[in-house]
């Protein structure tokens, strides 16, 4: 079960302030989101947003490993 307030927080955007795509021009190197990503974020729903951060987490944790 899903703690209730914490669905209820707002989602913070994950936005460092380091806009620029990596050489691949797959992810911003600040946030690690997508372009797709980073232009839903301000329409998404906190439940899209928290899918969001999920998925940059395992980006990270790709990129950590690799």
């Amino acid at each position: 079960m899903v703690d209730a307030q914490l669905t209820a927080t707002p989602v913070p955007s994950p936005c460092v302030d380091v806009c620029r795509l990596d050489a691949q021009g797959a992810y911003c190197v600040g946030c690690r989101r997508t372009l797709r990503e980073i232009s839903e974020w301000p329409q998404a729903s906190e439940q899209r947003r928290r899918e969001i951060l999920s998925t940059v987490a395992q980006r990270k944790r790709s990129a950590a490993a690799g």
